[in-house]
């Protein structure tokens, strides 16, 4: 299939889709309205699919131009970068690193440390907890926490880090009424959720279970998670070497329930399902060997 569609079709597809205009990508393309109109025609023809609704009055994309719009874009963008990578750096290791992570300390320390063993290296960083579309935006690596199995993607998921996890209240909480021992014991009792992050609800148990539970305490942060915990707000889900202090102590009960919670995992998300870039591939090396060092 790939040696009968020309790569300038695939651009002038991406650049109508996004412009939802023939003459606006004619424009940005710097290429006539015709050509521009002909290459989405022959793609069309070649895929024997209709990508784009036409009318009179606006433009929309098919369920099949979505689809190929969002597999081509991270393909194309990698594409660009491995091109300009190459024709600028040659063999060095360089070029511009674009990445989605969670603000977490350890993070930081590896994301620098990279930087100062790679100086051709320029980083742009955008710290988020929950991001859905940064793939989309031309970033070349998303690390994400996920809780149980993943969402079909097309994306490549490598974990990075491990963390098993546990139910815990306080002592205030579980004083108040009997701690809950089955999901459904769990489901009536107050808990705290995440609010965006991890799916928010509902909650994710080994052997492929799942839970709802009530909750007026949601935080995309687990430290305001294990803080309202103390506070007997509600029982929370978190990773047991992150409370495992409070247990010790007493400030915190570990609940064990009929079911075990699924591990807290941190995944490197990247596109291209066999050849990653040179400069992602580098830095998922460096990240994995230095995680694999966190306890």
């Amino acid at each position: 299939m790939i040696d009968k569609i020309e790569l300038q079709w695939l651009l002038s597809f991406q650049c109508v889709y996004e412009q939802l205009s023939f003459k606006l990508a004619a424009e940005q393309l710097q290429s006539p309205t015709s050509n521009v109109s002909r290459h989405v025609a022959l793609l069309e023809k070649q895929l024997n699919l209709r990508l784009l609704q036409r009318t009179t009055r606006k433009m929309i994309a098919t369920a099949a131009g979505k689809q190929l719009y969002q597999s081509i874009t991270p393909l194309i963008q990698a594409m660009n970068d491995s091109l300009e990578e190459v024709s600028v750096y040659g063999d060095s290791l360089a070029g511009h690193l674009k990445i989605i992570m969670p603000d977490l300390p350890f993070l930081a320390e590896i994301s620098a440390e990279f930087c100062s063993v790679h100086p051709q290296i320029q980083l742009s960083c955008d710290t988020q907890l929950n991001p859905t579309e940064g793939l989309l935006e031309g970033f070349d690596l998303v690390l994400r926490f996920g809780r149980g199995p993943l969402d079909d993607s097309g994306w490549i998921a490598k974990e990075l880090l491990r963390w098993p996890s546990c139910i815990v209240g306080a002592p205030q909480l579980i004083n108040n009424a009997p701690p809950p021992r089955s999901l459904d014991e769990l489901s009536k009792v107050p808990c705290i959720t995440s609010l965006s992050v991890l799916q928010g609800m509902p909650w994710r148990f080994k052997q492929q279970q799942a839970v709802q539970v009530k909750s007026n305490f949601k935080v995309n942060s687990g430290n305001m998670a294990k803080a309202a915990a103390l506070k007997g707000l509600g029982y929370a889900i978190l990773p047991t070497h992150a409370c495992q202090e409070d247990i010790d102590n007493g400030s915190l009960i570990n609940i064990k329930l009929d079911h075990e919670p699924e591990d807290l995992v941190l995944y490197a998300f990247y596109a291209g399902r066999k050849y990653p870039l040179e400069k992602v591939k580098v830095f998922l090396e460096f990240l994995k060997s230095k995680c694999a060092t966190i306890q």
